[in-house]
């Protein structure tokens, strides 16, 4: 009896193991009945037969083996996605869902031993077995991955909406508390804290948010007005340079400079750019912005240690915060969000972001169409 058929004419007595195991490593917070555990057992079964019985050439077992997927859509491996919401709809956790597999592995080719007879055959199917069940592991962790980055996402997404009213009212509360002539020094720098700590928070919420936007596949929102680029990267810099009052920054404009962009975006852009010269740099910071022709260059640059080689290929991937340099500098008071979110609004623009790093200067270059078609 091929191992194809066995699974079939077993097919009871290898469910009722597979309940017994997964009674075993589900949450003890959660009761789940028979039905509920044996679910998807008779589905993934008949489903690895069925793969088992299908034709393979050698390329496409090759092609199995280093973990292609030709087909991410067949019925096959959304039988393993479908397990893989099904144990996390219920609480489990990714090791109890490969554990529930290994199990099966195990119970099914221990049960088969018993009737077949070793030889050559046998080792193939064996190989096939073992190829299907590996497929459908694959195909659950990544969906298991994917459902559970999806849901930290959203509840970053919503927490950091949730949060913008709250430090809105605070950032309201302190400009009206600082327009009152009654106030004495001490409380006059208490306010100017409040208020700056708030506007810093209502930041890193911002990013957040717009994090999260991206991460969950939504186009981060432009509003496209006509603007002059020379004047963003102006306001751009006066806002950093109120904030670091000591840094040096020199700014040029040359050619046209005016276009469609949405000019909150910008700024945020060049904010996050010069912030993270002057926090990781040393000297001078230089801004250029020239519209010699149709689309927009912008350059930031800075001299000081080189981004190392290692950190260019996922310096704009969130969170990458701590590659940015070889030396220990001052530690810097974001989320590792910066340079990601220059990306997404450089690629929102129909614009691309570059870097270049050496011993001499490292610079980051914008190119931004003048007029680029937002939807």
């Amino acid at each position: 009896m091929t191992l194809s058929d066995f699974i079939e004419t077993d097919l009871q007595g290898l469910i009722d193991e597979w309940t017994d195991y997964a009674r075993a490593v589900s949450p003890k917070e959660i009761h789940l009945d028979d039905a509920q555990l044996r679910n998807s057992a008779r589905e993934l079964l008949l489903g690895i037969a069925a793969d088992m019985r299908g034709t393979q050439t050698d390329a496409q077992q090759q092609a199995k083996s280093h973990g292609e997927r030709p087909n991410p859509n067949s019925a096959f491996n959304q039988l393993g996605r479908g397990h893989a919401d099904d144990r996390q709809a219920h609480g489990f956790g990714i090791n109890a869902l490969v554990a529930e597999y290994r199990a099966l592995r195990a119970s099914v080719l221990r049960r088969w031993q018993r009737t077949c007879e070793t030889d050559a055959t046998a080792f193939q199917e064996m190989i096939r077995f073992n190829e299907a069940v590996d497929q459908m592991v694959a195909e659950s962790v990544r969906q298991f991955e994917q459902r559970t980055e999806g849901i930290r996402d959203l509840f970053a997404g919503v927490l950091a909406h949730d949060m913008r009213s709250p430090v809105g009212a605070i950032l309201n509360s302190a400009h009206v508390v600082l327009h009152d002539q009654n106030l004495c020094a001490t409380s006059l720098r208490a306010g100017l804290s409040l208020q700056r700590s708030a506007e810093r928070l209502k930041l890193l919420i911002d990013d957040l948010f717009v994090f999260t936007r991206t991460r969950l596949g939504d186009t981060l929102p432009v509003e496209p007005t006509r603007q002059h680029f020379g004047r963003i990267c102006d306001g751009a810099v006066e806002e950093v340079c109120a904030a670091k009052p000591d840094a040096k920054i020199d700014v040029q404009s040359m050619g046209e400079l005016t276009g469609t962009w949405d000019a909150t975006r910008m700024n945020q852009l060049v904010v996050n750019l010069v912030t993270n010269a002057v926090q990781y740099g040393s000297g001078t910071v230089h801004v250029k912005v020239a519209g010699g022709g149709e689309p927009i260059v912008l350059t930031v640059s800075n001299t000081g240690a080189p981004i190392p080689a290692r950190a260019l290929p996922t310096l704009f991937d969130p969170l990458s915060r701590a590659s940015l340099s070889t030396e220990p500098r001052r530690a810097s008071s974001g989320v590792g969000l910066g340079l990601y979110i220059c990306r997404c609004i450089a690629t929102a623009h129909h614009g691309t972001i570059e870097v270049e790093s050496n011993d001499k200067e490292t610079v980051f270059a914008v190119t931004i169409p003048r007029f680029p078609v937002l939807t």
